[in-house]
């Protein structure tokens, strides 16, 4: 996206190497492996909306140009951009006059991996209100993700 009004940045440690930690994002999203959270938020849902707590090889085979759901909406989708195993995932949407990309980087930091999370956003009307409203959704839903992995990748 050439010129977003609104970038949230974020990133966790996790560890395991990269090619642990790929295939959990490969399955990521609405209709597919969920969204993870620790054990201790996730016993609170009911079962039917709990992620995954494993690798599921039918999940592990994206490709740019695949379309999976999105929790944006009803109708909400993300199109598969860039899909490089074990490193980086692209995804992007268009949802009426906003356009979207979520980037997920992988690297090797000494035993594990250090992920790199990009939200961009263009067409906001109220960029301060995303900036700052959306910002702390994206804070809070990293930080569930991070510790719903942490406890995925290390068993």
């Amino acid at each position: 996206m050439p010129r977003p009004d609104v970038v949230m940045d974020r990133g966790f440690t996790l560890s395991a190497p990269p090619e642990r930690v790929w295939p959990w994002f490969a399955q990521l999203g609405k209709n597919r492996a969920g969204w993870y959270l620790p054990t201790r938020i996730e016993t609170l849902l009911p079962r039917r909306r709990r992620a995954l707590r494993r690798i599921d090889p039918a999940l592990q085979h994206l490709r740019p140009g695949d379309i999976i759901d999105d929790w944006g909406g009803r109708d909400a989708t993300f199109e598969i951009v860039t899909h490089d195993p074990p490193h980086t995932l692209v995804h992007r949407s268009t949802r009426g006059h906003l356009a979207i990309s979520w980037a997920i980087h992988l690297t090797a930091d000494g035993d594990g991996t250090r992920v790199q999370l990009r939200f961009r956003l263009a067409g906001a009307r109220h960029r301060r209100l995303v900036e700052h409203g959306g910002g702390l959704v994206d804070l809070l839903t990293v930080a569930g993700l991070a510790a719903g992995l942490r406890e995925r990748v290390t068993t």
